[in-house]
């Protein structure tokens, strides 16, 4: 194992950074972690390996895990490369998960607040019988979100 392994956090490249992390404050209680990024110059490009590039974003401190807890990073790329729409079978990342109180009414939250359903509220029983009721939902930029109830 690597020393000192921790995990950090996980990125998301928005088309608008600041309406993204809006949304995930809002709905799911992230926390902005200061300061703001702004970063560019021959560092990031080396670092990136994309050509001019610069970026703007912010972390969230994800929600249930304290101060010291894994952040949401969100950055907004001066300059976009497109790519194909997420979808929840596709090999890769694929989507991030918040456990909620009721499925059903975080996903109609999700949907007022810009959001969208990918699939149906299922129930879903382990091999040792716990039980898991949860959908796919999309933030406003298309990010497959999953919401999760244990029990």
């Amino acid at each position: 194992m690597i020393a000192g392994v921790r995990y950090s956090h996980t990125n998301i490249i928005a088309r608008d950074w600041r309406a993204l992390a809006e949304f995930y404050v809002a709905l799911f209680g992230c926390t902005p972690v200061p300061p703001e990024r702004d970063y560019a110059g021959p560092e990031l490009e080396a670092g990136t390996g994309v050509a001019g590039a610069a970026l703007k974003g912010i972390h969230l401190r994800l929600p249930g895990h304290g101060p010291g807890g894994p952040t949401l990073e969100i950055y907004t790329y001066a300059q976009h490369a497109e790519g194909p729409v997420p979808a929840v079978n596709r090999p890769g990342l694929a989507h991030i998960a918040f456990e909620v109180f009721s499925v059903e009414q975080a996903r109609r939250e999700v949907i007022e607040a810009g959001g969208g359903a990918v699939g149906e509220v299922v129930t879903l029983t382990t091999a040792i019988g716990t039980r898991v009721t949860w959908c796919y939902m999309t933030d406003p930029e298309g990010n497959v979100i999953e919401l999760q109830t244990w029990g």
